[in-house]
């Protein structure tokens, strides 16, 4: 586990532009390169933020608080500092369901959650697809199949 808070509102957190920070140690397992999976999809995006790589408990608790869902969610982004949690076990299970890799689906949502930072939501349909698109157009620079294709 690498040192520092689980929550983007903790002391010392550490929320500079760039960082990515592996509080759940899952996660090596999971995806052994995270990491290089991170840096590639920041960079399809222009973004810079942290990005946390934690557990649903920690997620689960951070919804609750801050968007009144006492439940687990694949990804959450905080715009002051620049941040965007990812949670374990939901975004295996949604892999396994969906029958993807990890490691394509960590791209994809750290992509999703760099364009919450961007500005961009999914409120309306229309943004939605507009959000839909962008995603897929960068996730096929990285080689990732479009998330949003039904089999």
């Amino acid at each position: 586990m690498e040192p520092g808070p689980k929550s983007p509102r903790e002391p010392g957190f550490a929320g500079s532009g760039g960082e990515i920070i592996i509080a759940d140690p899952r996660w090596h397992r999971l995806v052994p390169h995270a990491r290089r999976i991170i840096a590639r999809a920041m960079a399809q995006c222009g973004c810079a933020a942290t990005v946390i790589l934690t557990d649903d408990l920690t997620i689960k608790r951070l919804n609750a608080r801050d968007r009144a869902k006492n439940k687990p969610t694949n990804v959450l982004t905080y715009e002051m500092p620049a941040e965007i949690m990812l949670a374990s076990g939901v975004m295996a299970r949604e892999a396994r369901i969906a029958g993807k890799s990890v490691g394509d689906h960590l791209a994809h949502l750290v992509i999703h959650g760099a364009l919450h930072l961007a500005g961009h939501e999914h409120e309306h349909v229309g943004d939605a697809k507009r959000m839909e698109r962008t995603e897929t157009r960068l996730l096929a620079r990285l080689h990732v199949a479009n998330p949003w294709r039904q089999k």
